[in-house]
């Protein structure tokens, strides 16, 4: 493996990040690498640590997901070296995200995590964002590990019944 070609694949990379308004996961990012089969699952690996070392990317890991954003450094090195992405892998990246902006938006807008407190008990932290804007943010403080978790996954599938229903209740 050639430093142009991991090269290349960190500018891919920088190039989907700034091309959003949210951060992506690590495994959006994957999906669209390994789909268009660019390179394989371990140099990939190498690529995001080489990304987070030298601090062109940030991460925010939440329960089960790692959320990647470009950072000032990461978006002036794109704009130097943009061009040495090709034409059709800039196709292919603006194609991926039109095909998958609601799925890959709705990923971000809706964020569980959950983490041991003080107390001993369990706290698991659901949050819902529109466009940037926070809509609910809850704090559930329970006894298990198992019960926060389940929170967390719940959360993930029925936020949206459980945000109208508190909505509907509230008004």
């Amino acid at each position: 493996m050639t430093q142009d070609t991991l090269t290349l694949y960190k500018l891919i990379i920088l190039h989907m990040l700034d091309r959003v308004s949210f951060p992506l996961t690590q495994a959006q990012l994957s999906g669209f690498m390994l789909e268009k089969e660019y390179t394989n699952f371990l140099t990939l690996q190498q690529v995001f640590s080489e990304l987070l070392d030298t601090g062109l990317v940030s991460a925010n890991v939440t329960h089960n997901r790692t959320y990647l954003s470009i950072t000032k450094e990461g978006a002036e090195t794109l704009h130097f070296f943009n061009n040495r992405i090709s034409p059709a892998i800039k196709q292919d990246i603006e194609q991926y995200l039109k095909e998958n902006e609601l799925s890959l938006r709705n990923e971000f807008s809706i964020q569980a995590d959950y983490y041991r407190a003080s107390s001993g008990e369990y706290e698991a932290h659901l949050v819902a964002y529109e466009k940037k804007i926070k809509l609910m943010d809850i704090t559930l403080s329970v006894p298990t590990q198992d019960t926060a978790a389940t929170i967390c996954d719940n959360w993930q599938k029925k936020n949206q019944e459980i945000y109208q229903h508190l909505i509907s209740q509230l008004f």
